[in-house]
């Protein structure tokens, strides 16, 4: 992590974690802040694994989101090493933004008081979905905690409804400090970990129940040319009754998400691209540490 050559005392800059149950909405939020698609967005739970770093630049400061995987409980090593990522992303930030989807219960939020101390700002999410009065009602069963965060402000994605003053209200707690990065990056994130993650989004899109959840993507390979990238993906999977789900009747599963994939990528990198995909099964990879770390989860 370098400082760039910005020294002013008049900027600020800071690391701003994105904090929620799974499927509350931080990758959709990320990449709408953004204002470009880098974080892997699903419908399906438990979609994101790994801390991802975003920058926006806003007025005079860095912001440097951290999207996360979702606060949850499960035994399997996959998921205690997802919490880990939660909670060190809470331990490194500045700032975190706890993300409520308005039609939640507030137990969410009260389980992430008992956990966590940070300064934070409560982001109602998803407000689209309900009525004013509805809403103005939710925001009332959140006052009673007032004097645990710093600012509540509602926001839609949907509907592109509070993006600036969510930025502002960031902006207003974070440290005056000079830029972490270029201000021209959008991401640390390198273009292989990028090309993963959508592919992983294709998958989780195409395919139905567990199967998601136990397979995994590996970047083989990828040769850059200024019109095209050639990409050469192996799909991991635990069992080879899941390998033939993912490939389908005469391949034609494979296909759909080779073809989603593709345009996922294409419209990321405004390139052309190449996709090859192969299946592969390493049984029992979610519950074997040495085998995780091979496909990139380093506890």
């Amino acid at each position: 992590m370098t400082n760039s050559q910005n020294t002013s005392s008049d900027t600020k800059a800071g690391f701003v974690a994105l904090i929620g149950r799974p499927n509350a909405g931080k990758s959709s939020l990320l990449n709408w802040l953004l204002g470009e698609k880098i974080a892997m967005v699903s419908h399906k739970a438990q979609a994101t694994r790994k801390r991802l770093l975003a920058i926006v630049m806003y007025k005079n400061a860095q912001i440097i989101f951290i999207d996360t995987p979702g606060l949850h409980e499960k035994e399997r090593l996959l998921n205690k090493f997802m919490l880990e990522e939660a909670l060190k992303a809470i331990g490194d930030c500045d700032l975190v933004l706890f993300l409520a989807p308005v039609t939640d219960p507030i137990e969410h939020y009260e389980k992430f008081l008992k956990l966590s101390n940070k300064p934070h700002i409560l982001v109602l999410t998803k407000i689209d979905m309900v009525s004013n009065e509805e809403l103005l009602k939710k925001i009332a069963q959140y006052q009673k905690y007032q004097d645990r965060f710093l600012e509540l402000v509602p926001v839609s994605v949907k509907k592109n409804i509070g993006k600036e003053q969510l930025l502002d209200a960031i902006v207003k707690h974070l440290p005056n400090h000079p830029y972490y990065f270029d201000p021209e990056l959008l991401t640390t994130e390198n273009i292989r970990e990028i090309y993963k993650e959508l592919i992983r989004e294709a998958i989780f899109e195409n395919v139905s129940d567990e199967i998601p959840y136990e397979s995994d993507v590996i970047i083989e390979k990828i040769e850059e040319s200024p019109d095209i990238d050639k990409v050469y993906a192996m799909i991991v999977v635990e069992k080879p009754t899941q390998k033939g789900i993912i490939i389908g009747k005469k391949g034609e599963t494979l296909k759909r998400i080779g073809k989603s994939a593709r345009k996922l990528l294409e419209d990321f990198s405004g390139k052309k691209i190449y996709l090859e995909l192969f299946v592969v099964v390493k049984k029992g990879w979610t519950k074997d540490k040495k085998e995780m770390e091979k496909i990139g989860y380093i506890f």
